[in-house]
């Protein structure tokens, strides 16, 4: 009978079936290893084919139509066999069996006299060559051991597992197994806790024997390929039958420290990715509740509902300083927190290789930023209106009082003027009497034109509350009204009674000149008296040094008429005694008062005292508001002082934390440790900032926003170091390397704000070896695409165009043309260390769920701790390739989605 040869190469040195084997060439087997064979080989065929739920009983007869044989090839390769014919006829069956045989000639075995006819036929002797052939081609030959392979690589593996122990000498593959201690001695090694090895004894191989197989079945999932009495019998057992069952055990414990492999490394990619979704979901929340707190607050400040009343308006003003005390400064920090805790969670991603978190619709960053930007705005003009309101109702309130007051005065003066007025007293008056009247009539007439500028002043104030929208305009309106429509009936009324006397002027005569004198003097006299006694109690509201100074020139030049108001009233008085000089000379026999006027130098006299003791009192409130308003000069300037020097000082901490964050004083740690030095000094700046809002309680906007900015500043710098010592330490950066990477880095940096202005020539001449020392070079944080091209070169990178633009797609995603230091760091630390990937992920589950398309959830539980097991078994998809069962789960689409290459 010819011999199996396969040769999966072009060469005979991989020839697993030398011409010393021991088939006969005569087609003669000895009976004892045939049977060894047909039940070492049934058993590793049903090992394979229950993965299928199926199995073989006679292994001639199982394989003749080709169905099994083409199974049992499709779940060792995990390929798929050309369509099976279904029909019973030996041509049908032929048909198959060449489609196994063609598959197995396509993996570069030469099958060498084994023809399709004697499977079909049930040649035993066939047959078993021929899944020896498959078991050397699919479980002998990929075994690799110290650079041999196949049988040897198989024979040094045993001698290398079983050296520590005693009475065993592995040398071949039949006589030095059959005292079952090398058996016994493979399993101890990986397994100890199965066997006792201290309690085999070498004169007993039918116990070692047994124990081997019974605990290989039992623990190991290794069918039983054949019994002890098949080795113990024989002189010299089966090569190939030893052989096959020793692979078994090989790829066993060889599955073992694989599946360990693949379940440490499965561990380690979900505590990563379950510690980023964590992250997520804390930003996520931090962002939903800024937005919701900005949210809420923004229609408090666009509220310019005003209030009626001074103390309501203060009150606003005091809750808007409450707000900026003390709502306002948490979520400060919560947007600055915010955005540290978002370029961490980057950070992270890129350095376990996952994709940049994208935040949820309207909760980016700059999403934060721009709802905060409409917060500051709503807040600045919050504040302009109410200071604008409060000034509003200080006039207002001026101006109500001052209503209130001139129209008191004016209702009194009108007390009784109608009833006056329409008196018919003249109608049985003596001649005297009229005249008296009449000249009465003639000086009230006077007095009633006085008074005309006092009504058209309350109207104009009553109008000019109108307009500035006075919440008590109704009563004011009214109140006014009433005053204007009896100023008209004062006016009829006093026409009226003017002609009526002169209608009877003609029946009258002669009236008292000096009464008529003095009533003509005194009236007026009396309401400029009048006049100035409610100018000198009016009260003032003003702001300006300049402002006080006005009303005190005013107050000068009335002071400046007094004496020849006094000349005026000694004038009236004169007439008055004239009067009395007259009466006491002529004995006259006056009945009563004067008769043209109601004035009396008693009232004249009071009055006259009345503003000499004002004058005074008036000068005192001057003196003393002109000295509050210095002092309120002198605050502003103090206030000016303190800000022009806190403006410079924050400018100039955020220029020294650029220097810092950019320029290689030290290790990471020093920089970090220097910048929350820098933190807290600018912390124990705080209290300046609190006594320059002391000094003017509406502190300046651009002195407050200032100092925010130096507080996120500071805290973002730090945050930045922060991230380049977890993007070393985490890819096993040295020190040494991370100046180099930073000493390049900023030999390219010339302009110190962020890009570099280098031309494409001047790249050339650098990669060209050209000394451009001398150029002016400031430090900016950032490269431009031709800089970062020859930052590389000078690192020992050879780049092509095509090389340095997928480079440039990793480092500027965005394609703005310009690259970030963190950026560099993360693309030299990517091309330095080792990263998982979404196939070596994918990879371990297959090793896990034993070379099968999916992996069962007992499969998960039972190799992985119970966290990470339920972790996966609740996020992977069911499996619906052709060959899933139930409860397959579907780990490939699973792997991609933790990369980003899909969606979880």
């Amino acid at each position: 009978m010819p011999t199996f040869d396969m040769d999966p190469y072009d060469g005979d040195e991989n020839n697993y079936m030398p011409q010393e084997d021991d088939w006969d060439r005569d087609m003669l087997l000895d009976p004892a290893w045939e049977k060894q064979q047909r039940k070492t080989f049934t058993a590793w065929c049903n090992s394979h084919l229950r993965k299928a739920g199926t199995q073989i009983e006679n292994i001639e007869e199982d394989f003749r139509d080709g169905l099994k044989l083409m199974l049992l090839l499709e779940v060792i390769s995990g390929e798929r066999l050309a369509k099976p014919e279904r029909g019973k006829m030996r041509v049908h069956k032929i048909s198959n069996v060449n489609k196994a045989l063609h598959y197995i000639t396509s993996k570069g075995v030469k099958l060498v006299s084994i023809g399709a006819e004697e499977i079909v036929d049930g040649n035993a002797k066939m047959t078993l060559g021929m899944i020896w052939t498959i078991i050397l081609r699919f479980a002998i030959q990929d075994i690799s051991v110290e650079e041999t392979s196949a049988k040897e690589g198989l024979l040094l593996w045993c001698q290398r597992k079983t050296a520590p122990y005693k009475n065993v000498n592995i040398q071949n593959f039949h006589i030095s197994w059959k005292d079952g201690l090398g058996f016994c001695a493979l399993i101890h090694r990986h397994r100890p806790e199965l066997i006792d090895y201290g309690k085999l004894r070498k004169d007993d191989p039918m116990t070692n024997l047994n124990t081997a197989f019974d605990v290989a079945e039992k623990y190991l999932d290794i069918p039983k390929m054949l019994d002890a009495e098949d080795i113990v019998g024989t002189a010299r057992p089966d090569e190939k039958a030893i052989m096959t069952y020793v692979s078994s055990f090989y790829h066993a414990f060889s599955g073992a420290q694989k599946a360990e492999t693949a379940a440490n490394r499965i561990c380690k990619v979900l505590a990563v990715n379950q510690e980023n979704e964590q992250l997520m979901e804390d930003y996520e929340k931090l962002a939903s509740d800024l937005l919701e707190w900005i949210r809420r607050t923004i229609p408090w400040l666009e509220n310019r509902a005003p209030e009626n009343t001074m103390q309501a308006m203060q009150q606003k003003l005091e809750d808007f300083r409450d707000y900026r005390r003390q709502h306002k400064p948490p979520k400060v920090q919560e947007k600055c927190q915010l955005e540290i805790n978002f370029n961490t969670l980057q950070t992270k991603l890129r350095l376990s290789n996952r994709p940049a978190f994208m935040p949820s619709e309207g909760k980016m960053v700059s999403d934060v930023s721009n709802a905060w930007g409409g917060l500051e705005g709503a807040e600045k003009g919050y504040e302009e209106w109410l200071l604008n309101e409060i000034r509003r109702l200080e006039r207002l309130d001026h101006l109500a009082e001052k209503f209130r007051q001139k129209a008191a005065i004016h209702e009194t003066w009108t007390e009784g003027k109608e009833v006056m007025l329409q008196a018919r007293d003249f109608e049985t008056a003596s001649l005297s009497e009229i005249k008296a009247l009449l000249k009465k009539h003639e000086a009230f007439e006077s007095d009633l034109a006085a008074h005309q500028d006092r009504v058209e002043q309350i109207a104009a104030i009553a109008q000019e509350l109108n307009e500035l929208d006075y919440y008590d305009s109704p009563s004011v309106n009214a109140r006014c009204q009433n005053i204007c429509d009896q100023w008209d009936a004062l006016g009829a009324l006093t026409q009226k009674r003017s002609e009526a006397l002169q209608r009877t002027e003609k029946l009258l005569e002669t009236i008292d000149q000096l009464y008529l004198e003095f009533a003509k003097r005194a009236a007026p006299f009396n309401n400029w008296m009048e006049g100035a006694m409610e100018d000198l109690q009016d009260t003032f509201i003003v702001h300006t040094i300049e402002e006080i100074q006005g009303l005190s020139t005013a107050h000068e030049q009335f002071k400046a008429t007094l004496p020849d108001a006094d000349k005026e009233r000694g004038a009236i008085l004169g007439i008055h005694n004239e009067i009395a000089k007259i009466v006491a000379t002529y004995h006259v026999n006056m009945a009563g008062t004067n008769p043209y006027t109601t004035i009396n130098p008693q009232d004249i006299n009071a009055k006259w005292d009345k503003v000499r003791q004002l004058v005074p009192q008036r000068d005192q409130a001057l003196i003393e508001e002109h000295a509050r308003q210095q002092n309120n000069e002198r605050l502003r300037r103090q206030f000016a002082n303190q800000a022009n020097v806190i403006g410079p000082w924050i400018q100039t901490k955020m220029e020294e934390i650029g220097r810092i964050s950019i320029e290689m004083h030290g290790t990471l740690e020093d920089q970090l440790t220097h910048l929350r030095q820098y933190e807290k000094n600018i912390v124990n700046y705080k209290p300046k900032i609190d006594q320059l809002e002391e000094t003017h309680q509406l502190i300046q906007e651009h002195i407050r926003v200032g100092w925010e900015q130096l507080l996120t500043t500071i805290a973002r710098t730090i945050n930045e170091i922060e991230n380049q010592i977890l993007t070393r330490d985490a890819k096993g950066i040295s020190q040494d390397q991370m100046n180099e990477f930073r000493a390049s880095f900023n030999h390219f940096d010339r302009d110190h704000s962020g890009t570099l202005g280098a031309e494409e020539f001047k790249a050339c001449l650098i990669s060209l070896g050209f000394d451009i020392a001398n150029d002016a070079q400031k430090k900016t944080g950032m490269m431009e695409a031709e800089d970062f091209k020859t930052c590389l070169i000078s690192l020992g990178y050879n780049m092509g165009e095509a090389e340095f633009s997928r480079i440039m797609s990793i480092v500027d995603p965005n394609r703005v043309g310009v690259v970030t230091f963190q950026a560099f760091i993360d693309f030299m630390s990517r091309e330095t260390a080792d990263t998982d990937t979404a196939d070596q992920v994918m990879a371990s589950f297959k090793v896990l769920a034993g070379d099968k398309n999916y992996i069962l959830a007992d499969e998960l539980r039972r190799e992985l701790p119970p966290d990470q097991a339920e972790y996966c078994i609740a996020r992977m998809a069911p499996y619906a390739g052709p060959d899933a069962i139930p409860g397959a789960l579907d780990y490939m689409s699973f792997s991609t989605a933790l990369y980003g290459e899909s969606d979880l």
